[in-house]
């Protein structure tokens, strides 16, 4: 395919050498003449591991040469990747000047080619937030080319996965290959400029291509806080933390693994808080600051409060409560996020009702008696014998287990009280589309 690749930087360097590399007729386009200069003498702008001989390599075959001019890039391709800077203003927010300017400039060329040449694919490469595409960049590109994307020219957002050092040897060897597309035929174009390279390819929405970028790179700046902190602890307490982390690590089934990595409602039960809590405080004893691991708790609480918000938004005042105990299958209500939503609804004076098979006020012994006589000693009041009483009671109905019983029981889509799903049911897709339902975590 002949590919142009706007910007010249880590990303669009490596991405239009190895693209070369691949077969693909390829020119890379800056407004840095430097830069243009040296690609077209066979060497890499930017410093990287295996880069400078690749470059000479494509150039000196013909498969790569570089220019300053978009316009003459873009009407001499297929596909045009946008690799433009996207840096931090000073409130922190994301600057997109770059990208605004050079989607200007690819929509005139692009008008300039009123059809001839095949439809031509605007690929974003560069980090953006949710929503960046479509409600600002696409919108350029249809005032420019006086057309609609989609259908008159196709645009994809495709994110990079490449750490600076090892670029070159992680697009031949990509995690995953991301193409959010608008339309089939955008993603079509876009996935033959990857066949054949391993890792699963998904293809997805927009937006959620978008999104994925800033998952990882959240998830990556958690993780080496998480363990930095951590560490810092053991050193204060006197323990090996390479060796804690090593044993840690090795937990394949829930360290380092899907587990507790889907978004739902909040976490509780008798261990989790409670060792929270412990740790934060061995820190705070041995002076030692660990604002990720202080700040889970906290966050955890925000969470529970977002479904009290849910609630106070539809206006409603005869609440149901479907789950009550930490976890299905048990009737441990101790430090349960259902009771503390309960506690919550109730001390706000709605009118509520609870349904959990597994909880029984008279079957409730020791210290979990103890707990829910403390936190909620209204339960017995509130405690209903079916799913069906709590519909029945319910304007809106907060839905915390996926318990069989349960989810059979719950009324179709569009029907019964508005529903709001902390669990992500089954049918989440389907309802989403119905009114009278609210994902806390779609």
């Amino acid at each position: 395919m002949r590919v142009s690749v706007l910007g010249l930087g880590y990303v669009g360097c490596v991405s239009a050498a190895c693209l070369a590399r691949r077969g693909h007729q390829v020119v890379g386009v800056d407004v840095n003449q430097a830069k243009v200069d040296l690609v077209n003498a066979g060497r890499a702008p930017v410093v990287e591991e295996r880069i400078g001989e690749l470059v000479g390599e494509v150039v000196r075959s013909g498969a790569l040469r570089a220019t300053a001019d978009v316009r003459e890039a873009v009407l001499d391709s297929e596909v045009t990747l946008v690799c433009v800077g996207t840096p931090s203003e000073p409130n922190g927010s994301l600057c997109t000047t770059y990208l605004e300017r050079v989607t200007e400039q690819i929509g005139a060329a692009l008008a300039e080619r009123d059809g001839r040449g095949g439809r031509q694919t605007v690929v974003y490469r560069s980090t953006m937030l949710p929503g960046t595409c479509l409600n600002l960049l696409v919108p350029i590109l249809e005032k420019y080319v006086g057309g609609t994307a989609g259908v008159d020219f196709g645009v994809v957002v495709n994110p990079e996965f490449l750490r600076e050092g090892t670029s070159v040897r992680d697009f031949f060897d990509p995690p995953k290959t991301v193409i959010g597309e608008l339309d089939p035929a955008s993603g079509e174009a876009v996935a033959a400029l990857y066949d054949g390279l391993p890792g699963e390819v998904f293809r997805v929405p927009v937006p959620t291509a978008e999104a994925i970028k800033y998952a990882d790179n959240a998830f990556h700046g958690l993780k080496i806080g998480f363990a930095n902190e951590l560490g810092a602890v053991c050193q204060a307490l006197g323990v090996d933390s390479h060796q804690v982390m090593d044993v840690f690590l090795a937990d394949r089934k829930l360290n380092v693994s899907p587990a507790y990595l889907r978004p739902g409602f909040a976490f509780g039960g008798s261990c989790l808080p409670k060792d929270l809590r412990s740790l934060v405080h061995a820190a705070r004893r041995a002076d030692v600051s660990v604002p990720i691991l202080a700040h889970v708790l906290p966050s955890n609480s925000d969470h529970l409060q977002r479904a009290v918000d849910l609630v106070e938004r539809t206006g409603k005042r005869r609440a149901g409560l479907l789950g009550l105990s930490f976890k299905p299958g048990t009737d441990d209500l101790r430090e349960s996020p259902l009771v503390e939503l309960a506690e919550r609804l109730y001390g706000r004076g709605y009118d509520l009702r609870i349904h959990d098979a597994n909880v029984s006020l008279s079957r409730l012994l020791g210290a979990n008696r103890e707990y829910i006589e403390t936190r909620l000693p209204h339960l017995a009041q509130l405690l209903a014998d079916s799913v069906s009483e709590v519909l029945e009671h319910a304007e809106v109905c907060l839905v915390g287990t996926r318990d069989p019983a349960v989810l059979s029981a719950l009324p179709p889509a569009g029907e019964g009280p508005e529903l709001i799903d902390l669990v992500h049911l089954p049918d989440a897709e389907a309802r989403r589309a119905e009114q009278g339902y609210l994902g806390l975590a779609w």
